[in-house]
């Protein structure tokens, strides 16, 4: 495996009432924390199946500490930095290429069925393209990446975002500053209790024995649904 690779997770701190709010206001705030949990076990049980380098960017930053504590030191966890959820991307994918890696994939945390072998194929892809973008069912994007010697100006500064338009607007950007772009198989986040739902029942099929999120939603099935 190449070193020059990376992987960037964005997180958030799993605080109660801080995350997953549309989630929580169908199952509360102390499942919807406990699920969150899950989820960061799951993507990152796929993160290191893919055997790529792993930083974690938290937000917000002064959970560091706590999810640093949580995960164990050995993981390497920095604050996310900027005003919005663009400017904290844009900072974190300049400060991997500032530090030498030469293809960067920053991905959500809202993936917990995510396989290792969609986060090989990204970085499979930016061995011809320049960047490579993941649609989400809703609109948005759950991965994208780059090579550092084109990784384009104010990217993510145009964007409106948490809304339907976010992917189709960012493909347009990448598009405009002619950069080669690889679109990745379209993959569900999960925000709500019917995205909720539908992860459960794709769970059902063989594949998900080690999932820690269907694991706990299998135990708490009655509850929730």
């Amino acid at each position: 495996m190449s070193d020059t690779t990376i992987v960037l997770l964005f997180i958030k701190a799993p605080v109660r009432g801080q995350v997953k709010s549309r989630l929580a206001s169908a199952i509360g705030d102390e499942t919807a924390v406990e699920l969150y949990r899950n989820f960061i076990l799951d993507i990152l049980d796929s993160i290191e199946r893919s055997g790529h380098p792993l930083r974690l960017f938290v937000h917000p930053p002064e959970g560091v500490e706590f999810v640093s504590s949580w995960l164990g030191k050995e993981r390497v966890c920095l604050p996310q930095t900027g005003s919005d959820l663009g400017e904290r991307m844009e900072h974190a994918l300049r400060q991997a290429f500032s530090e030498g890696w030469s293809r960067a994939v920053l991905i959500g945390s809202d993936l917990p069925d995510l396989p290792p072998a969609i986060i090989s194929e990204a970085f499979t892809a930016l061995d011809e393209s320049d960047a490579v973008i993941g649609p989400a069912i809703d609109g948005g994007y759950y991965l994208i990446g780059f090579n550092s010697r084109l990784f384009p100006q104010r990217l993510f500064h145009a964007i409106e975002w948490s809304t339907s338009g976010v992917f189709r607007r960012t493909l347009e950007l990448l598009r405009k500053a002619s950069l080669r772009v690889h679109v990745m198989p379209q993959w569900h986040d999960v925000d709500t209790i019917d995205d909720l739902r539908a992860l459960f029942e794709r769970g059902q099929t063989a594949g998900s024995e080690e999932s820690r999120t269907m694991a706990y939603l299998r135990l708490h099935k009655d509850m929730l649904f």
